[in-house]
C-alpha cells in the first residue's frame, strides 16, 4: 500500500484525544482520562511484552510503514505527536501513534512498562537498535488493568513466527472475560492500526 500524504498532529493534541480513549465494552468510561500520560523515550529492554510472539509478515510491514514515512520527513520511532496517512485506495485516513506503554504493578509487587499497543513497532525498535517514543501511561485504575499479563522472563520468552498454529497460547489473559478491559483507540483516534495489515512487503 502506498502513502499518498502526511498530516502532522502535536503533542498536545495527542495526549488530548489519549484521554477521550473509551473501554471497548463500555463506551462511557475514559480509562485514561485521570491518568498521568507523557511522551517519552525508552529502551526496548525496558518495556514488558504481553505476548509470546511477534509475526514476521506484520514485523515487514511495519519496517516498511517506516520506510515509506521516512519519505515524508516522518521517522516512526519519534512521532512527536502523531500522524494521519492518507493511503492510495483508502478513501479514509490512517491514525499512526507511538507505542502506547501502561505502568502496571503486579500481585507480587513488580513493576512492568507493558506494551498495550505497538508490540511489532517496538519490536522492530529491538531489531533497527533503536529508541523508540512511547506514550506512557502512568495511574491506571486499579480495575481497569490491561487485559494480558506481562510474560515472565520477557523479550527472551518472545519468539519470531511465521505463523500461529492451533492452540498457540498468545497472551495470558487477566480475566474470563478479558474483552471489557480491551482499550478502544479507535474511540479517539482514525482507524488505528490500520495500515499494518495492508501495507505491502
Amino acid at each position: 500500500m502506498k502513502i499518498l500524504k502526511v498530516e502532522r498532529h502535536s503533542v498536545d493534541e495527542l495526549l488530548q484525544r489519549m484521554r477521550r480513549v473509551s473501554m471497548l465494552t463500555h463506551p462511557d468510561i475514559f480509562v485514561y482520562r485521570d491518568s498521568f500520560i507523557s511522551l517519552e523515550c525508552i529502551r526496548a529492554e525496558l518495556l514488558s511484552p504481553p505476548q509470546s510472539y511477534i509475526l514476521a509478515g506484520e514485523l515487514q510491514k511495519v519496517r516498511n510503514l517506516r520506510w515509506q514515512l521516512k519519505d515524508f520527513g516522518v521517522e516512526l520511532f519519534r512521532l512527536d505527536g502523531y500522524v494521519s496517512i492518507y493511503l492510495e485506495g483508502e478513501d479514509e485516513p490512517v491514525d499512526v501513534l507511538p507505542p502506547v506503554v501502561e505502568e502496571s504493578v503486579e500481585v507480587d509487587g513488580t513493576i512492568h512498562s507493558i506494551i498495550c499497543d505497538g508490540m511489532h513497532r517496538v519490536s522492530l525498535s529491538r531489531m533497527e537498535w533503536a529508541i523508540p517514543q512511547v506514550v506512557f501511561i502512568r495511574g491506571i485504575p486499579s480495575d481497569k488493568p490491561y487485559y494480558a499479563y506481562p510474560v515472565p522472563g520477557g523479550w527472551s520468552q518472545v519468539t519470531l513466527r511465521e505463523d500461529l498454529p492451533d492452540g498457540f497460547i498468545k497472551k495470558w489473559h487477566r480475566i474470563k472475560e478479558y474483552k471489557t478491559l480491551y482499550r478502544n483507540f479507535n474511540s479517539a483516534f482514525n482507524n488505528v492500526g490500520g495500515p499494518r495489515g495492508r501495507f505491502t512487503k
